[in-house]
């Protein structure tokens, strides 16, 4: 965050930025996606998509994974006893509640602490609990020697922090570092605060011993309390990758990373990884990313309006507040009804065709053209338009000669026959349902020719009632080529594989006038 005279200016007056001997501060991150995350609606993860996601933060340099709840049942505990046994660089906790028995549970897994959870606030002492404050305080004290007489690092959280009398709080978390803990968090349990109230709370507590933030979105304050948090002398902060969580979810782990490292220069996480972590979540939780979602989104690089095209493909910092690479990204020109001469010229381009200024101004205005009718330009549609226009007829080098699924009891199954330079080749294959067995068959029949991968696929109704027309757009690349392709039909199966060996048709071609481009 910066001044207008450019210096680095502090959050609510205190500064994030260097301290005075010009060292960065070192904040944490404790991510919570497999527990805190898990509890979202209709999320559940299997032990082999937990380890896999563990790992998967682990190589993005997350210093704290807490991999589930070990009293949650014998499935959970064989989960996060997985994740502890992966040899991972990062501290791996279980989430406990104010029991004992919670933390033998978390022994049995072999866990390297616990994030030990007691009650702030008056309502959850007295009504959730049913216990007195003095009871609560000793409580902890008890709970907290217990756990690092067992070796384990421990994090007391004061649950509904946010809405607890503060001198309790003080007093809580007071008892809980007399008693051997190695951290404190401030937990606004059901995203209630505001930042000032978060500013008082954790300055209080930063005072005590090393203080974490734990914020939820409710409010739709989470990044802000969390920044607010760090102001008053947080320096470790809980938080998910996409923001999952429970209710409006917890904070988004990624858009903290991002606005430390732009706004101050501190570093937390690897961000490179960030985006195949994004993916990785939203495929396991079956949550898919907001295409406005900061960071992560469809749409965080991606650039249609002809003025921003124009000035990004003039300046790469004219639209965009950091690199796209610095998140593993890449910049995206989109085309549509906002689309400009410079844009769509950018896209022509990266297909090797072409066009004089009067064959653009026309393919221009056939792009806004389908763009008002609010459907999206894909690669195919762009040039398939340019080689109309330009009176071209495109010879094709692949394409689908017969298709035919089967599912139902029986192991979904299903046979394509493709034509690919005047060859014809058949293959079948398996999958976990007829879509998906047809796409590897054509995938399968395609990898004699090149190999290509399948980055993106999306489906659409577009049509009411049970014999809705569909359109199925995929992204596929092969080498540093990629191309969208959409097709509609009232069988999904068909419009994807349809959409599939036109896309590699596509590919194809494009690097065929690469070739010939660089010759």
């Amino acid at each position: 965050m910066t001044d207008g005279s450019g210096d680095r200016a502090g959050l609510f007056g205190t500064s994030l930025g260097p301290t005075p001997d010009g060292t960065l501060r070192d904040v944490q991150f404790l991510d919570t996606t497999l527990r805190d995350g898990e509890q979202a609606p209709g999320v559940s993860l299997t032990p082999d998509e937990k380890a896999r996601i563990a790992r998967a933060l682990d190589d993005a340099a997350i210093d704290v994974i807490e991999a589930g709840s070990a009293c949650t049942g014998p499935g959970e505990r064989e989960t996060i006893s997985k994740v502890a046994d992966l040899s991972l660089d990062a501290t791996v906790t279980s989430f406990a509640r104010g029991v004992e028995h919670d933390i033998d549970l978390a022994l049995d897994c072999g866990v390297d602490g616990i994030n030990l959870v007691v009650p702030a606030s008056d309502q959850h002492i007295e009504d959730k609990v049913g216990t007195s404050h003095d009871e609560n305080v000793q409580s902890t004290r008890e709970l907290v020697a217990y756990a690092k007489d067992h070796g384990l690092w421990v994090e007391v959280i004061g649950e509904d922090g946010s809405r607890a009398d503060l001198e309790y709080l003080e007093e809580l978390m007071a008892a809980s570092f007399e008693a051997g803990a190695d951290r404190v968090c401030y937990a606004d349990t059901v995203g209630h605060a505001t930042p000032d109230r978060t500013i008082e709370a954790v300055g209080r507590l930063a005072e005590l011993g090393p203080t974490s933030t734990h914020t939820h979105d409710d409010l739709g304050l989470a990044v802000t309390n969390v920044m607010a948090s760090l102001a008053a002398g947080a320096d470790m902060v809980h938080g998910t990758i996409n923001g999952i969580g429970e209710r409006a979810g917890n904070v988004a782990l990624e858009e903290v990373a991002i606005a430390l490292d732009h706004g101050y220069g501190i570093e937390t996480m690897d961000l490179s990884k960030v985006y195949d972590l994004a993916q990785l979540i939203a495929t396991a939780t079956g949550i898919p990313l907001a295409p406005n979602k900061a960071v992560v989104g469809e749409n965080a690089f991606t650039h249609e309006s002809g003025i921003h095209t124009d000035g990004t493909l003039k300046d790469d910092s004219m639209y965009e507040p950091y690199p796209p690479e610095k998140v593993g990204r890449e910049r995206r020109l989109a085309l549509g009804k906002h689309a400009g001469r410079a844009g769509v010229k950018a896209a022509l381009d990266e297909h090797g065709v072409d066009v004089d200024e009067d064959d653009l101004k026309e393919v221009v205005a056939r792009v806004k053209e389908i763009g008002e009718r609010g459907k999206r330009v894909t690669d195919a549609d762009l040039l398939t338009i340019a080689e109309e226009v330009q009176g071209r007829e495109r010879e094709r080098r692949v394409e689908l000669l017969e298709l035919t699924a089967v599912s139902g009891s029986a192991v979904p199954t299903a046979s394509v026959r493709l034509e690919v330079d005047g060859e014809e080749r058949e293959e079948a294959a398996t999958g976990t349902g007829p879509v998906d067995a047809a796409m590897e068959a054509a995938e399968a029949a395609l990898s004699h020719t090149a190999d290509a991968q399948l980055e993106s696929y999306h489906v659409d109704a577009i049509t009411g009632g049970t014999d809705a027309l569909v359109t199925v757009e995929v992204e596929m690349s092969r080498g540093d080529h990629s191309v969208t392709v959409s097709a509609s039909d009232a069988d999904i199966t068909h419009a994807s594989v349809e959409a599939m060996v036109d896309a590699m048709d596509r590919l194809v071609a494009d690097d065929d006038a690469t070739v010939i481009a660089d010759d």
